[in-house]
């Protein structure tokens, strides 16, 4: 089983800057992609920033210019630095990651519980 857990979520105001954090543990031989989506209310889920286990990112073009992803291969955990945030950013932030949990496994698609983000105006 593997677990993601976030943190970092909260209320900020507008122009302002936030660190979200997910770190995965459990039964994790290697993770491959790993990403941060949000969903706004009323919204469809929707991705905001992807990293490959080489470094390889690409972000929505909402964000480009503002938020950066980044990871730590030995924690195994993913970082999104959100910076000039709008009120447009509200959302529920989840992490998601494709880890292989043995050396003979295929790669599955965990998510995180999701984490609040609130930017007043």
């Amino acid at each position: 089983q593997v677990q993601l857990v976030e943190s970092g979520g909260g209320l900020v105001q507008a122009g302002g800057s936030l660190r979200l954090s997910c770190a995965a543990s459990g039964s994790i031989f290697s993770i491959n992609a790993m990403g941060w989506y949000r969903q706004a209310p009323g919204k469809q889920r929707e991705l905001v920033a992807a990293i490959t286990s080489g470094g390889t990112t690409d972000y929505a073009d909402s964000v480009k210019g503002r938020f950066t992803i980044s990871r730590d291969n030995a924690k195994n955990t993913v970082y999104l630095q959100m910076n000039s945030l709008k009120p447009e950013d509200t959302a529920v932030y989840y992490c998601n990651a494709a880890v292989r949990p043995g050396v003979a496994s295929p790669s599955y698609r965990y998510w995180g519980q999701g984490t609040q983000v609130t930017v007043s105006s």
